[in-house]
């Protein structure tokens, strides 16, 4: 891995840099081939996207938009406006649905934790309605919809239309494969105690559904640390995933839809977690303390000072391919004194030209310089006077080279 570490006097950034992160969805969709009609590849621990493809299309997401139903569940819980044990009305609206559903009647009151893994492992469209309804202003399936597409707004989720709790086929019921990844992260990160459900193979509430009881989910019980989330199908949108598995410290979770037959999901699932797995590899690309350049200071007791990385970076880079890492230093120089330790004086910009990704982050000066005395101010003097003291830009590149 060649990593080069450039210094810059000003902010400014390269116009190679800028045409490296303009073609970040070309490069990263190039890296794997897929028959899916859109897909989304997200790692956690670096927080990098390793495939996007038409991840921002609007298309119907089937009951992988139950995630949002449950989102919004997960948060009246947290709000407490919920409790798990909390028993909610089943309307007429709610047991009318057909497909997959809990079996569920107007004389039932279950919990809200019924209701939860009823929507995670059966995929129930009532289970869903009634949480729905439950949760909106106004006691009905479509306000809980618009509040859905509200706080989808609010979430950054801008391809997010919804329709209903469940899924169903509705015109305008819409999510990208990009909003369906940051619901689950949002779902994983921000939900732990919840998250469990998601790797619960089976439930069939009061003994009502036996042959629909099992998860749907096809990577769970594969031994690759497979732990969620939601499938979904319809005719119109086909077979279509979102799930999630963690291998070591790295945990991946991805989107896929558009897929002809539950078979051909189940093996680009399992296809798609092995090459994020397999393919890439966490590499320190810089560590803090470690200088990586100097700067001049003007009237310093000291002519210089070492800058450093205020923090380490680690970035996912691609196991096999050289990741074309550019690293920029930009400061004023030169630094005026007194200059102290830990002073913020740069930023250290990090481009990773195979999968886009960048990082930035503050430079700090290594040590303390004082104020010179006044020898070195004559002396500062004389050479300004005499023209041999410049305050543009006299940046020095400190380290360039391999890294592995």
């Amino acid at each position: 891995m060649h990593i080069a570490i450039l210094t810059r006097p000003a902010a400014t950034l390269l116009a190679a840099v800028l045409f490296l992160l303009t073609a970040v969805s070309q490069l990263a969709a190039q890296g794997y081939d897929t028959e899916a009609r859109a897909a989304y590849v997200y790692d956690h621990a670096s927080g990098q996207v390793l495939l996007e493809l038409n991840a921002d299309e609007a298309l119907p997401p089937a009951s992988m938009s139950k995630l949002m139903t449950l989102l919004m569940t997960f948060e009246a819980l947290r709000d407490g406006r919920l409790t798990l044990d909390t028993r909610v009305p089943v309307s007429a609206h709610a047991m009318s649905f057909g497909g997959s559903t809990m079996f569920l009647n107007t004389e039932d009151r279950p919990t809200i934790e019924e209701l939860i893994r009823g929507v995670v492992i059966v995929s129930g469209n009532d289970a869903a309605v009634v949480l729905g309804e439950a949760l909106s202003p106004d006691g009905t399936e479509e306000g809980f919809a618009e509040m859905m597409t509200q706080r989808a707004q609010q979430l950054g989720m801008n391809n997010s239309t919804f329709r209903n709790a469940s899924g169903w086929p509705a015109d305008g019921h819409r999510m990208s494969m990009r909003d369906l990844g940051i619901l689950a992260r949002r779902l994983i990160e921000e939900f732990p105690e919840y998250y469990g459900y998601f790797q619960e193979t089976e439930f069939d509430y009061e003994n009502r559904s036996p042959a629909n009881r099992f998860n749907r989910n096809p990577l769970l019980g594969l031994g690759i640390g497979a732990d969620g989330l939601k499938t979904g199908h319809t005719q119109e949108a086909g077979y279509g995933l979102v799930g999630s598995a963690m291998q070591g410290d790295r945990r991946v979770t991805f989107v896929l839809t558009g897929l002809p037959s539950a078979e051909a999901r189940a093996a680009e699932a399992e296809r798609v977690v092995t090459w994020a797995f397999r393919q890439f590899v966490m590499q320190d690309i810089v560590e803090p303390g470690i200088e990586i350049a100097r700067a001049r200071v003007f009237m310093g007791a000291e002519d210089s000072v070492g800058l450093a990385p205020a923090e380490g970076v680690q970035m996912l880079v691609p196991a096999l391919l050289d990741p074309e890492i550019e690293a920029t230093v930009t400061f004023t120089s030169p630094l005026p004194s007194p200059v102290a330790a830990g002073d913020v004086v740069g930023e250290l910009h990090i481009v990773q030209g195979v999968l886009g990704f960048e990082a930035r982050v503050p430079v700090v000066a290594m040590s303390d310089v004082d104020r010179g005395g006044p020898m070195v101010r004559l002396r500062t003097a004389w050479a300004d006077v005499m023209g041999l003291v410049g305050r543009g830009s006299d940046a020095e590149v400190v380290s360039e080279g391999a890294s592995n």
